[in-house]
Formats: structure tokens, C-alpha cells, sequence
């Protein structure tokens, strides 16, 4: 079983895909992009039936190129790691911290693919997956992917508790760039089992991850704080800065609230009066003329 773990902090009961099944897959997709390569070839026969044989063969090549590496390098970004083979037979690409690849993490697998797949009928992309402890080839090694399965039943998702509301944006101005994602990865993990330890192993685990944050970032953790809590507060302050990335288009414009010094105290938004409409004087009512409507 797998510990891999999504961008929201949930670890996934996932285990990594074998050779078997990624080979099964692997075949799947070669017949549907073979069957589309015959395909457009006889199109483009006809199409440029009226050319030399040079220009005829560098449209093949063109085309074979197209279809063999292009096509699987869009089919799997655009799906988020399910090509048509993999959705068949339940796996899927992911990085190395869970997260949905993205274009430069298939470009690296398609690139690499030809070589280790294509050039050498997988000879190598065989070996590299049978020595791998996760079954990974060349590909998923320089393009932190990772080849999972999805069909596993009986799994269960573990939160990452939040973190106490006091802490609530003390790290907004913290520099969380140099934190590697093996880091997060294994702080995602133990605050989704702290309660599974003993508290004092947990305690200790949570004192070293909490010193290897503050090695990345270079600033020391508020004084007063627990290990645990601080660990949480990260981790929620890493979501926050990732959703806003991804919704950032369709989140309504706002004035930016003002940095927060790290270690300070939080700054509560204060929100702007609205004016009050001004109340229109009532006009006295006309004297009364004694008429009276008829009955």
C-alpha cells in the first residue's frame, strides 16, 4: 500500500501499478494510436498524392511522429494521467506527491517513452519497472510521475486535522518555496496518523519534521507553538496559497490584505462602512377640502 497523498493533504489508499497491468495498458493505447496512425496515413496518402516521394516520406514521418508521441503527450495531460488504456484498466499517473500531472510531467514520460519504449520495444522501460520498488520506468524517474492503481476497494480517506484557529494566518509571509515535496509528503503522513503513534514517538517525529521546515524556510517556528500545531499550520497555509493559484481566475476581485510579519500577530480586516442613504423628509399631507366620494 501506498502512502501517496492529494494536494488537499488526504493520503490515498493506492498502491503502485505493476508491469503486468501497465504493460496490459501500455498495449491498449498502442493499438488505438497505431489504428488512428493507419487512419491518417491513408488520408494523407490521398492528400498529398500529387507530391514528390521526398515530400511524401517526410509527411509520414511528421504524421508517425505526431500521433505515436504528440498524441499520448496531450491525451495524458489533458486527462490528468488516464489515457485510454490506463481508464481500462484502472490506473493513472500522478507525481510523486499524489498531485494531477501537468504538461512538462508528460512531456518528460512521451520524450522519454520513444527511447525506452518505442526504439528498444520496452526493453528497458521492462527492466527499470522490474527493479523500481514502485514499478517505475525512466520516464516516471525524471518526470516524478508515479503509475497508480485506482481500483483498490475497502480504501479510506484520512484527513489532515486543521490547525487551532489561534494560528490561524501567522504564516502567510513565510517563504515555503524550498520545502521539497518528499518533505511534504511525509509531513502529510504523519498528521494524518498522529493518533495511530504513541505520543511520545509522535512528539518526537513532529519536533524533526518541524526542524527540517525551519532549516528550509530559514525562519525560526513563533515561540510557544507545538511542533504538531505549527506542522498544521503549514500544511494549511501550503493549501490556502494552492487554491488561490487555481481559482484565482474566477475569484471575484478584492483589495489584497496586508502582509503579515511571520511569527505576528494576525491582522482582522476590518470591513468598510457602507454609506447610509439619506432619509427623504416627509411632505405634509394636503389640507383636508371636505369632499367626500359618493357612496
Amino acid at each position: 500500500m501506498s502512502g501517496l497523498v492529494t494536494g488537499d493533504a488526504v493520503v490515498l489508499g493506492l498502491r503502485p501499478a505493476r508491469l503486468p497491468s501497465r504493460a496490459l495498458a501500455y498495449l491498449l493505447d498502442l493499438v488505438v494510436y497505431f489504428t488512428g496512425y493507419v487512419l491518417v496515413s491513408f488520408v494523407l496518402l490521398l492528400a498529398t498524392s500529387g507530391l514528390d516521394l521526398a515530400a511524401q516520406a517526410a509527411v509520414s514521418v511528421a504524421s508517425l511522429l505526431l500521433v505515436l508521441v504528440g498524441v499520448p503527450i496531450a491525451v495524458e495531460t489533458l486527462s490528468h494521467g488516464r489515457s485510454l488504456g490506463k481508464l481500462a484498466c484502472g490506473l493513472r499517473v500522478v507525481r510523486e506527491d499524489g498531485g494531477p500531472i501537468r504538461f512538462r510531467h508528460a512531456l518528460v514520460r512521451g520524450a522519454m517513452g520513444v527511447v525506452e519504449l518505442l526504439m528498444v520495444f520496452g526493453t528497458v522501460a521492462c527492466i527499470a519497472s522490474l527493479v523500481s520498488e514502485r514499478g517505475r520506468r525512466l520516464g516516471d524517474v525524471f518526470g516524478g510521475t508515479l503509475v497508480v492503481r485506482e481500483r483498490v476497494p475497502g480504501t479510506r480517506l484520512l484527513p489532515v486535522p486543521p490547525p487551532p484557529p489561534w494560528l490561524a494566518g501567522r504564516f502567510s509571509g513565510l517563504d515555503l518555496s524550498a520545502v521539497p515535496d518528499g518533505l511534504w509528503l511525509a509531513i502529510r503522513q504523519y498528521l494524518s496518523r498522529t493518533h495511530q503513534l504513541d505520543p511520545q514517538t509522535a512528539a518526537g517525529m513532529a519536533a524533526r519534521l518541524a526542524d527540517d521546515v525551519v532549516a528550509r524556510t530559514g525562519a525560526p517556528a513563533p515561540a510557544g507553538v507545538p511542533a504538531a500545531a505549527f506542522l498544521m499550520a503549514v500544511v494549511h497555509e501550503r493549501q490556502s496559497r494552492d487554491a488561490a493559484r487555481a481559482f484565482a481566475a474566477a475569484r471575484v476581485s478584492a483589495p489584497a490584505p496586508a502582509p503579515v510579519a511571520y511569527g505576528g500577530p494576525p491582522v482582522v480586516p476590518v470591513r468598510p462602512v457602507e454609506p447610509v442613504a439619506p432619509v427623504r423628509p416627509v411632505e405634509p399631507a394636503p389640507p383636508a377640502s371636505g369632499f367626500a366620494p359618493p357612496a
